[in-house]
């Protein structure tokens, strides 16, 4: 199958490079030369600009977008509806608020343009591992991408699947391993939002847990060697709890050359807002993200201010900066 790449950053160039492996025709453009360079040389092909790359595309086209959620979708959409003819499909791969997503699906759609919402996770370890996909669009504008979503899956990768039997499991109840078509439009981005949302929170529960062990000094605890031991068995093995075990393995114990500071893309926010809109209670996703906020305070002012009322209603002492 055939497929436009938009956007050659580190995901994107791994869902390429994968399409690449497993026969599809990729022809891809990103801003930066060297990216569009980097597809060629793994299989792909490089196009000089959009209009080159729908240029370079058999109809019916499918277009997949990959650069950051707001103005970026926005303006590259922008380009790309007058050069697409009717039939085309767009993909937007990226972490586009769901609002978004139905909006721009709702505008193509009068020009004949498909539209699919495509939540992403997998991060960097995608392209050997396959990625989890959750699609929302119409079924007949999913089925004709289906090909493409079945590649990124981990549906190839036997490894990943497990044993055979699974898989014929999985087949039955018409389910593919890592893929699934959640919805309609907008449907795909709000499932990964919330994804993401109860990613902050089991996050925040292991840096917290570990903070714990790091703080009992007297029995100089091995963090490596505890998060490799969870991996084992336990109730809390995870792909994160892995990711934090390579994590000690490269940063140490200590962590001691990297400053604890944590930006958010805004799926927490949007995760919690939505929580609020419907009335859902979430406590640990909510106070997940306001400790991000924290992270980039080099000195909290609600603290100082706490400290300075203790010292007024209480006479207790404070901390003084000079001190």
């Amino acid at each position: 199958m055939q497929l436009g790449m938009i956007g050659l950053g580190k995901m994107g160039a791994n869902m390429a490079e994968r399409l690449v492996r497993h026969g599809h025709e990729v022809v891809g453009f990103d801003l930066q030369p060297e990216s569009i360079q980097g597809l060629a040389a793994v299989g792909g092909k490089g196009a000089e600009s959009l209009p080159d790359l729908v240029a370079r595309l058999a109809s019916p086209r499918h277009l997949w977008i990959m650069v950051p959620a707001g103005r970026p979708v926005e303006q590259t959409i922008e380009t790309l509806r007058p050069l697409l003819a009717e039939g085309d499909i767009i993909i937007d791969g990226g972490n586009s608020n769901y609002h978004d997503s139905v909006r721009r699906g709702e505008m193509l759609k009068t020009y004949g343009i498909g539209f699919i919402d495509a939540g992403v996770s997998g991060g960097i370890w995608g392209l050997d591992n396959g990625y989890c996909l959750m699609v929302g669009g119409e079924p007949e504008v999913v089925k004709r991408a289906e090909p493409i979503f079945r590649c990124l899956s981990p549906e190839h990768d036997h490894k990943e699947v497990g044993p055979e039997v699974h898989r014929a499991a999985a087949e039955v109840v018409g389910r593919i391993p890592g893929y699934a078509h959640v919805g309609p439009v907008g449907a795909g981005h709000y499932v990964k939002m919330i994804h993401n949302g109860i990613e902050y929170g089991m996050m925040e529960a292991y840096a917290e847990g570990f903070e714990i062990l790091a703080k009992k000094q007297e029995f100089a605890l091995d963090l490596g060697q505890i998060s490799n031991l969870w991996m084992h068995g336990s109730v809390v093995r995870s792909w994160l709890l892995e990711l934090t075990t390579r994590a000690f393995e490269s940063e140490g114990n200590a962590l001691e050359d990297i400053v604890g500071w944590v930006p958010d893309s805004g799926e927490g926010r949007w995760t919690v807002v939505e929580a609020i809109d419907l009335d859902v209670p979430a406590p640990v996703i909510t106070l997940s993200l306001q400790q991000r906020f924290r992270s980039r305070q080099p000195e909290s002012f609600a603290a100082k201010l706490l400290a300075a009322m203790r010292n007024q209603f209480g006479g207790h002492a404070v901390k003084r900066a000079d001190a």
